[in-house]
C-alpha cells in the first residue's frame, strides 16, 4: 500500500530514488540536491512499507502561482497510480493558486499523463495562447 505525505527524505533516499531514475545532473551533487529539496515550498512523497518511492516537489509563493518540479517515481512503481497519486495531493494543497506550471521531457506518455490530470501544453491554452520559455543551465 502507497502512503502519501508530506515529508523531506534524507540525502541517502533522496539519491536513491533520483539515481533510479536517472537523473544524475541532480545526483552529482548531493548538497546542492539536499538543499534544492530542503528549500522547496512543498515535498510530497510517496512510500511503500516505508521505502520512498516517489516525490513530487513545488516552488511557489502561495498563493497566485505553483511551480511543480521534480516529479519522479522509481521505474519499478511506475504506471501503478504513485505519480497520480503524488500530483493529486499537489493539487488538492495548491487548488486555491491560479497557475500552476511544469516543465517536462518530451516523451510521447507525458502529454497524456499530464493532461489527464487537467494540464494543457501553453500552447494550447484557449481562449489566448500562451508562450512558455526556459533558460537551462
Amino acid at each position: 500500500m502507497v502512503t502519501i505525505a508530506t515529508d523531506v527524505p534524507t540525502s541517502a533516499e533522496l539519491i536513491g530514488l533520483y539515481t533510479s531514475v536517472g537523473w544524475s545532473a541532480y545526483t552529482r551533487d548531493p548538497d546542492l540536491l539536499e538543499a534544492a529539496v530542503s528549500g522547496a515550498h512543498l515535498v510530497v512523497t510517496a512510500r511503500v512499507d516505508g521505502v520512498l518511492v516517489g516525490l513530487v516537489r513545488t516552488v511557489s509563493d502561495g498563493a497566485t502561482i505553483v511551480y511543480v518540479q521534480d516529479v519522479l517515481v522509481r521505474p519499478e512503481h511506475q504506471r501503478t497510480g504513485v505519480g497520480r497519486a503524488l500530483l493529486a495531493e499537489v493539487l488538492r494543497r495548491y487548488d486555491h493558486v491560479r497557475q500552476t506550471v511544469l516543465l517536462t521531457d518530451a516523451e510521447p506518455g507525458q502529454r497524456a499523463f499530464y493532461e489527464s490530470l487537467g494540464f494543457v501544453e501553453a500552447h494550447d491554452v484557449s481562449p489566448g495562447s500562451l508562450r512558455s520559455f526556459v533558460l537551462l543551465r
